[in-house]
């Protein structure tokens, strides 16, 4: 067949009729179509997300198991100084490189918190330990991050000279000013210097 065969066919084909019930329904069958669409994809994230938190949620149990493991073969046994390994700070660290957001040791156990996306940028590791009366928290974490101490957020931050600020809702304390911070806490900041990734 060739081109004119082709549109002589065309030209003679007529257009098909559709009933006016056809032109009044397809508006709506249109949008439902849509709106079927529209609910599968967000059922579909939904459910990706679903398995995205339960994925994170095994890989911080794994990441917990791994700290422990390494920390009865071969750590510290026991105390709150158990955080200012540079064997456990480089293992965890490369088990989850760029999201370890802080290692926390408190009432609870040991834990490691983790980001959800590779963010967390590369620097020298903060221990901070936080004792309020006979309770006391510690943690490794990194400049500019959160962490969460007996109860408290603070934000911890390394300052140009090497000292390390917390900021907290009522606390505000600095390294090379501790008895000016003006909290009932005892307090201890240092910057653990470079580790292996």
């Amino acid at each position: 067949m060739n081109n004119s065969e082709l549109d002589s066919i065309l030209k003679r084909a007529r257009v098909p009729e559709r009933p006016e019930e056809f032109w009044d329904s397809l508006p709506r069958q249109i949008v439902q179509r849509l709106n079927r669409k529209i609910f599968r994809a967000k059922d579909d994230r939904l459910g990706a997300s679903f398995f995205a938190r339960w994925g994170w949620s095994i890989a911080t149990v794994v990441g917990m198991l791994l700290v422990l493991l390494a920390l009865r073969w071969g750590g510290p046994k026991s105390g709150p100084d158990v955080l200012a390994s540079p064997k456990l700070i480089d293992e965890t660290l490369a088990m989850f490189p760029h999201r370890v957001r802080a290692i926390v040791q408190d009432d609870h156990g040991l834990r490691v918190i983790l980001s959800e996306h590779d963010d967390v940028p590369a620097s020298p590791p903060l221990y901070v330990r936080i004792c309020d009366g006979g309770r006391c928290a510690s943690a490794v974490t990194f400049s500019g991050q959160e962490v969460n101490l007996e109860g408290q957020t603070y934000a911890v931050l390394a300052d140009v000279r090497g000292g390390i600020i917390l900021e907290g809702s009522q606390v505000l304390w600095s390294s090379a000013e501790p008895l000016r911070g003006n909290t009932h806490l005892e307090i201890e900041a240092k910057n653990l210097g470079p580790v292996t990734m």
